[in-house]
């Protein structure tokens, strides 16, 4: 028996918060029978945005979020979307979560041996960047691992603000890690997007501001202060870091610092374990 993977995804406002939706789904569909995408009503053209992608494989409902109840919400919306998926292996991108192609083969070898093992999930570790495409954040408060390839078989369901998975019988989850990073870009965005963006999160519960911050330009501070991601990005992602001024810059001041760094040249893709404290600029 032939072994089927489903993408899935939620999104809303894509355009309006400059997700990277379309990339996100791009960069997985090679290796999936099918893509299921949950859409928001939403206040721009995120629709006919994901229909643009005129995929056979992507199979697009609608629905209403409410969240009156908070971030639940967002979980709610990605079972529904769990749901609609008919693969033996589910495999969750949130909409500024990429996958990088020369995982792909590796990512599927990973499934074949864990399929019929007792296996619940299969983990990632991340890599969040943050203001430059060259800069990530690893100090506390950033989770740095997270399961996104989890069994379609009713057991697992997502939970919270929908960025993880539980069992639905509250055991421990059975893991196995994938050797692989998911490159989230949800915090590379131009400063004005950034407070709408905190803005739309507060609205969902996910955090609170002040007065303030919901109305000044987001500041992402000295960048100097985070490690330096030397490795390559995914190519569907080249197009937008080309456009993105301050990441050109970061990396033109990153190559003259470490010209005698083999990194600068090699571009390995990799990131340090160990944790820093952030120096407060």
């Amino acid at each position: 028996m032939t072994m089927k993977i489903s993408g899935f995804t939620i999104v809303r406002n894509a355009i309006q918060f400059n997700y990277p939706a379309l990339e996100s789904i791009q960069s997985l569909l090679p290796i999936c029978d099918e893509f299921i995408v949950n859409v928001g009503k939403s206040q721009d053209g995120t629709l006919a945005l994901i229909e643009s992608l005129r995929s056979p494989k992507i199979r697009i409902f609608q629905t209403d979020w409410d969240f009156s109840e908070g971030n639940i919400e967002l979980s709610r919306q990605t079972n529904m979307a769990l749901q609609e998926c008919r693969g033996d292996w589910a495999f969750y991108l949130q909409s500024d979560e990429v996958i990088h192609q020369t995982d792909l083969p590796k990512l599927r070898r990973c499934m074949e041996k864990y399929l019929h093992q007792d296996v619940d999930a299969l983990r990632f570790a991340w890599l969040h960047f943050y203001g430059s495409y060259y800069r990530y954040r690893i100090d506390r408060g950033w989770y740095q691992k997270q399961d996104r390839i989890i069994r379609n078989n009713g057991s697992v369901e997502s939970m919270g603000d929908a960025y993880g998975f539980k069992r639905c019988d509250d055991r421990p989850m059975r893991r196995q890690h994938t050797g692989c990073f998911l490159y989230h870009y949800g915090w590379v965005q131009p400063q004005d997007v950034m407070t709408q963006r905190r803005v739309n999160a507060e609205m969902m519960g996910i955090t609170t501001l002040t007065e303030s911050e919901k109305t000044q330009e987001y500041s992402f501070g000295d960048l100097n202060r985070f490690p330096v991601y030397f490795g390559s990005h995914p190519l569907v992602m080249q197009e937008k870091i080309a456009r993105h001024a301050i990441s050109q810059q970061d990396w033109q001041d990153i190559k003259r610092r470490n010209m005698f760094n083999p990194c600068t040249y090699l571009r390995p893709r990799f990131k340090t374990s160990r944790r820093e404290k952030l120096r407060i600029h």
